[in-house]
């Protein structure tokens, strides 16, 4: 009876070479690569150029760290409870990216992907700023007659613009990736307040999902690039936990600060 194949086109080793997307590991890749190169190549199994790396990059260095974020907390936090398991607390903060930490590159790419598609309009599509301005304007719309939001729209911090913004929109048109997911999200930056009575900056979260889209990153995976690069900056929270710890106090804060109350029953039950 043979022997299944489980082919792949990854990591393979034999006793002397170990190969990976084709290529010699220890001759072609190791010194000769860049991380980011690596994870793009691995992703899409095809090596990226220098300017997609560029701005695949340039979205890794966006996302890396937010500061004290609900994912970097809880990282420190399982590091104080647990400083034996580092691959707890790590895996503790990426479990925090969801919907309204991170989350929001997958939820914009998608988003933007789903209107281009459902308008039909392909992937190279080029238009003027007024059409896009045409476009943006019938989706906001939509969105706001729907009553939901868009992603991307709004940050709780940078209220006046988010500064990776329009670094990020720089830097793909230098490298000749602006596509259309890119176009799009401006274009919804520019006319929102006509329908919306109010200003909202286009986060950095949004502007990386619009980036990476433009890549023809698959988009079942934008979130996992976003937690590719926090594992980057979790990292460092830890590091500078062994340094300069505070979670500690960040337990204490919320320990010797309690306070108790009467129990209240959970409206949904029935008596």
């Amino acid at each position: 009876m043979p022997m299944p194949e489980y082919p792949t086109a990854l990591g393979a080793s034999t006793p002397d070479k170990i190969t990976l997307l084709g290529q010699d590991l220890a001759e072609d890749v190791m010194g000769k690569v860049s991380f980011g190169e690596l994870a793009f190549w691995l992703a899409t199994q095809r090596r990226p150029t220098t300017g997609e790396t560029r701005v695949f990059e340039a979205v890794l260095a966006a996302l890396a760290d937010h500061g004290f974020t609900p994912t970097a907390i809880v990282t420190r936090l399982t590091y104080l409870s647990a400083p034996d398991s580092v691959q707890g607390a790590l895996a503790a903060g990426l479990l925090g990216g969801g919907s309204r930490f991170l989350g929001v590159t997958e939820d914009c790419g998608r988003f933007l992907h789903e209107v281009l598609r459902d308008r039909q309009l392909p992937l190279d599509v080029r238009m003027d700023g007024e059409g896009w301005d045409e476009l943006a304007l019938s989706v906001v719309r939509q969105e706001r007659e729907a009553k939901r939001f868009i992603p991307g729209l709004g940050h709780h911090v940078h209220k006046d613009g988010d500064p990776r913004t329009p670094r990020l929109f720089e830097i793909a048109r230098e490298e000749g990736h602006y596509g259309p997911h890119l176009s799009l999200f401006a274009a919804i930056g520019r006319v929102h307040p006509r329908v919306l009575g109010r200003t909202l900056p286009l986060n950095g979260a949004g502007v990386c999902g619009a980036a990476l889209a433009d890549l023809g990153l698959p988009m079942e995976l934008l979130r996992g690039f976003a937690l590719l690069a926090r594992t980057a900056g979790l990292i460092g929270q830890l590091a500078e936990e062994l340094r300069n710890p505070v979670a500690n106090e960040i337990f204490l804060s919320v320990d010797l600060n309690n306070l108790s109350v009467p129990p209240e029953p959970y409206g949904g039950q029935h008596g």
